[in-house]
């Protein structure tokens, strides 16, 4: 479609799995196309850096769709946290329900191979994953759970649910990565995990740590100590908490677009900060997308606030917890060098070898 039709195309949207979005992306991106594409961004840490640089380099508007970025109430909390409202902030819980879809210890095999159904193109969808044959058990929906196609929970919810404390404390390169999950096999991720990220200092905002909990052990949640919530509060299925040395933001959903500040008597009759961040009149869906449309027409690509430079900082950070999970030790990560310095294996899990008739 880009080879035939380039002329006519000024913009691309990308909403297939995971594991094709860089693929897709930068070809476009490369072509001078603006791209508007699902989180997460990319399917591994190496095309999350690579997706940020080529967006730089051939100046396209760019937005990733983290729909919760174009809520008013993500921008509030935004302000809230960065008014000071909360004091210092060293710690930061993100949790979510996911997976929802089968992976182990239900999956851990590969469905058995049958003929590609009329209207499947088996040998595109796979992209530049490795080969293997076609099976019920991969789409629509399954393939999230998969290492060759998916990002596990993490991938799939932490560009949504851990975005409000990244954007609120401008956090970037962790320092270091470690998690402990359920057993590993080599087809699905694990059934739950822990990952803990450490965040150096930023200017006068001091260093932090920001743990991730997923899926279920021994039939409940993995989620934060309840200790954290106060009066009586229950944790939500998806949320993330932001504490403070004078208070604690809570949000109990994905996309960070409700909040309630504690402890409550605390914070009665608490008065708003200024607006800094623009608010709209649609959904955040639609939002999102008026807002990449808008700095297209403008030239501007920070317009869009998820755009690649954000976006693909995110992407890379999340999808780092998946290294850990799978490396089982703590990392030490050089962001700027692109290198875990403690394991030179573990670095082999930062991108993949694309099957023949694929590239970036």
């Amino acid at each position: 479609m880009l080879e035939e039709n380039s002329r006519n195309i000024d913009a691309v949207t990308v909403s297939t799995p995971d594991h094709t979005h860089a693929a897709a992306s930068i070809m476009a991106m490369k072509m001078g196309k603006h791209i508007y594409c699902q989180k997460p961004l990319t399917h591994s840490v190496f095309e999350a850096r690579r997706m940020r640089e080529v967006a730089r380099e051939f100046k396209v508007c760019t937005q990733m769709g983290n729909q919760g970025t174009a809520t008013d109430g993500l921008r509030t909390s935004v302000e809230i946290i960065q008014s000071g409202a909360l004091g210092k902030i060293k710690e930061v819980h993100v949790w979510t329900n996911r997976p929802v879809w089968p992976q182990a210890p239900g999956l851990t095999t590969r469905p058995r191979a049958e003929p590609v159904p009329a209207g499947i193109h088996w040998d595109e969808w796979l992209g530049p994953a490795p080969e293997r044959p076609y099976g019920k058990g991969y789409h629509p929906f399954a393939w999230r759970g998969f290492w060759d196609f998916g990002t596990g929970a993490l991938g799939d919810m932490a560009c949504h649910t851990m975005n409000l404390p990244f954007m609120a404390l401008k956090l970037g390169f962790p320092t270091s990565v470690v998690a402990e999950s359920g057993p590993l096999n080599t087809e699905t991720y694990p059934a739950w995990a822990r990952v803990t990220y450490e965040f150096p200092a930023r200017g006068d905002l001091p260093a932090l740590r920001l743990t991730w909990y997923e899926g279920k052990k021994d039939g409940r949640l993995v989620q934060p100590p309840v200790e954290l919530l106060q009066g009586g509060t229950k944790f939500s299925g998806s949320g993330s908490l932001i504490v403070g040395d004078k208070g604690t933001l809570y949000s109990p959903d994905d996309y960070g677009g409700s909040r309630q500040l504690l402890p409550v008597r605390k914070f009665a009759g608490f008065v708003m900060p200024k607006q800094k961040l623009p608010r709209h009149s649609v959904n955040e869906d639609e939002a999102m997308k008026k807002e990449w449309v808008e700095a297209i027409k403008k030239k501007d690509p920070k317009l869009a606030l998820s755009n690649f430079d954000y976006a693909g900082m995110l992407t890379e950070a999340v999808l780092l917890g998946n290294v850990a999970i799978k490396a089982g030790k703590k990392l030490m990560w050089d962001g700027p060098g692109f290198k875990i310095t403690n394991d030179s294996d573990a670095n082999k899990l930062l991108r993949r070898e694309y099957r023949t008739g694929w590239k970036l």
